[in-house]
C-alpha cells in the first residue's frame, strides 16, 4: 500500500467573501480525487520558530500521485481560478506520509 500524502497549505485571506466562492469549488476537487480535509483554518498557534501563518489548512490523499492528480486536475484547476485576487498569499506543499507499518 503506497504511503499517503499531504498537502500543507499556508494562506492570509484578503477577500473573504470572494473566497467563499473557492471554498464552494475545493471540497467537491478534493473529495473528487479521493483527499480529505484534516485541518481547516481552527485555532493554531508557533511552538518554535518564527513562522506566523494567518490561517493553515492540512489536507490527506492516498497516495502522492493522487495528489499531484488533484492539483493538477481540471476540477481543482477551475476552483484555483476562484481564488485568484482573494489571497495576499497562499503556500501549498506536497509531502509524502509515512507508510503505516503492517
Amino acid at each position: 500500500m503506497p504511503a499517503p500524502a499531504y498537502l500543507l497549505v499556508e494562506m492570509n485571506i484578503t477577500d473573504p467573501e470572494r473566497y467563499k466562492d473557492y471554498m464552494a469549488r475545493a471540497p467537491e476537487a478534493v473529495k473528487a480525487a479521493g483527499g480529505e480535509y484534516l485541518v481547516r483554518g481552527g485555532r493554531h498557534e508557533t511552538l518554535e520558530g518564527d513562522w506566523q501563518p494567518h490561517r493553515v489548512a492540512m489536507l490527506r490523499f492516498p497516495s502522492y500521485e493522487q495528489a499531484k492528480a488533484f492539483y493538477d486536475g481540471e476540477k481543482y484547476t477551475l476552483a484555483r481560478g476562484f481564488r485568484e485576487g482573494c489571497t495576499e498569499y497562499f503556500n501549498m506543499v506536497l509531502v509524502e506520509g509515512v507508510a503505516a507499518p503492517v
